[in-house]
């Protein structure tokens, strides 16, 4: 017999074990709210209790709609603890859309604070055992109350296979999609990302986007995985971040590409005062190549770049090849398998664009109750192996380094050519004038579909001498049949262009 049965150290496992070997270290820090690991994984036991207490069996999931704050991480930490799925809801979509995330689920209990309490339909929501508050709200539960009248429990025993979290994707391309992950595949986030992102003992890590974001769960449980410590930001503000990189010398963050924007931006931004930074990481969209190479001069060695879907592909551009691959977004992470298919669904040569497909370790257990999205994200490669569609266009140079062209949605098919949005975007940016653009297709009686660019620029430039400009520069079939100019690009809150809402704006243009 042997002396271990070896299997993947769960989330629960690794709370357990940083509250016995990293007791009196800081856990959590929210303001002025400072856990130990014993503290944390105390009041995560608590609140499991409080499930429990509610109703809620094993398997159950736990809606948690809510700012950053120290309770949205012991609701989130202690629904997993407990052996309950976590539901964490992205707070800036619609009133109807948290709702329809939350029955979708099938929530059992839900949690909020601040004004989203009142957002909560509870008349929507029959299966729901009970209502969470942070503070006294007729009808609901208050979470401070709740939880101190209970003791501890132990963590849940769980199974690789047993859903650990439920994350709903961006809704950037209709209806967002629940992503289920299982305990052995987040038990491969923190190890992977915890190597790939140089997370190490002793880490203090910065969260500053919303809790519900998987970027910042890839920060959480690489830093869960080493024992580090968190502190969190109840919201992203450049003054304050740079005060907490200091006062607290961070060691690692992540963050998308519009808070680096703004970080570069700021009068009180200085090199030194983000000195204490080893693992800067930014992913969620792409990085305009201007402020690439701004972030890369000012951040130097501490700036990774990662290009991943919450449904489990990830690839990481380290410091090392931002000299000579600084365009790209670098290789798999370990474990990782990729392909590039062509429009036939046969591997591409290199240097050639196709759909970017992978799998490896990190891949979702599958969409919650959407076996139509499970079919459509699926190609069963020549050795029978299941592997994921991105829905990207990409290609891999001679070297194994991946290169994003575009999503393959946002593709513009004029006069029987493709046309990808980004290689044009890539020029108009490159204006001086230019802060922020995006491409998209519009129709065109002579075309059938023309690509129009969508630019917020300062009132220097006028609209036809900057498409003369960018034109000059553009391919024959790229060029631009019309600019408009708007005061912002509508965003979600990882940053990405809401090209949805573009096209449905301008879809009755025609050019």
């Amino acid at each position: 017999m042997p002396w271990y049965q070896p299997g993947p150290v769960t989330v629960p496992d690794m709370l357990t074990l940083n509250a016995r070997w990293h007791a009196r270290q800081p856990a959590l820090v929210v303001g002025d709210t400072e856990l130990t690991w014993a503290e944390f994984v105390a009041a995560c036991g608590r609140f499991a209790a409080a499930l429990e207490r509610l109703g809620l069996e094993p398997g159950d999931r736990v809606g948690i709609v809510m700012n950053n704050a120290a309770e949205t991480a012991i609701a989130t930490f202690g629904s997993i603890y407990g052996g309950f799925v976590a539901v964490p809801i992205n707070v800036s979509v619609a009133d109807a859309a948290v709702t329809s995330m939350l029955v979708n689920s099938g929530a059992r209990a839900v949690v909020a604070n601040g004004e989203h309490v009142a957002r909560i339909d509870r008349g929507a929501l029959p299966s729901v055992a009970g209502c969470i508050a942070d503070r006294s709200t007729p009808g609901w539960h208050e979470f401070s109350t709740l939880c101190a009248a209970e003791q501890p429990r132990p963590p849940a025993t769980v199974a690789p296979t047993d859903e650990c979290n439920i994350i709903y994707s961006s809704g950037t391309t209709g209806l967002p999609k629940g992503i289920v992950h299982d305990h052995r595949c987040r038990a491969a986030w923190a190890y992977d990302m915890s190597i790939a992102l140089r997370y190490r003992p002793g880490v203090r890590t910065l969260c500053s986007l919303g809790m519900y974001s998987n970027i910042s769960w890839v920060a959480m449980l690489a830093t869960l995985l080493v024992g580090g410590t968190l502190y969190v930001m109840p919201r992203f503000a450049v003054p304050q971040l740079l005060t907490l990189i200091e006062r607290y010398q961070i060691t690692h963050t992540t963050m998308v590409p519009v808070q680096l924007q703004r970080i570069l931006d700021s009068d009180e931004f200085a090199p030194a005062r983000v000195a204490s930074l080893e693992s800067l990481m930014c992913c969620g969209s792409p990085l305009a190549p201007p402020v690439k190479q701004a972030v890369m001069n000012a951040f130097g060695s501490a700036f990774l770049e990662l290009y991943g879907l919450t449904e489990g592909l990830v690839t990481v551009l380290q410091p090392d090849d931002m000299a000579t691959h600084w365009r790209s977004v670098g290789k798999p992470s370990p474990g990782q398998h990729l392909v590039i298919l062509d429009a036939n669904d046969k591997p591409c040569p290199v240097g050639t664009s196709g759909e970017i497909v992978g799998r490896g370790p990190l891949q979702m257990a599958g969409y919650h109750e959407r076996p139509d999205a499970n079919e459509e994200a699926t190609w069963i490669g020549p050795d029978g192996e299941r592997w994921l569609r991105t829905g990207d266009i990409g290609q891999l140079d001679a070297d194994g380094f991946l290169y994003i062209v575009d999503r393959k949605k946002d593709m513009i098919i004029s006069g029987g050519q493709n046309i990808y949005p980004a290689d044009i975007e890539a020029v108009v940016i490159e204006h001086a004038a230019v802060s922020d653009v995006a491409v998209i297709g519009v129709a065109s009686e002579r075309w059938g579909e023309t690509p129009m660019a969508v630019v917020v620029a300062d009132s220097s430039i006028a609209n036809d001498t900057l498409r003369d400009w960018a034109n000059a520069r553009l391919g024959k079939q790229q060029r631009l049949a019309g600019i408009v100019f708007v005061d912002a690009l509508p965003r979600n809150p990882n940053g990405k262009v809401l090209k949805r809402d573009l096209r449905a704006q301008y879809r009755d243009t025609l050019i």
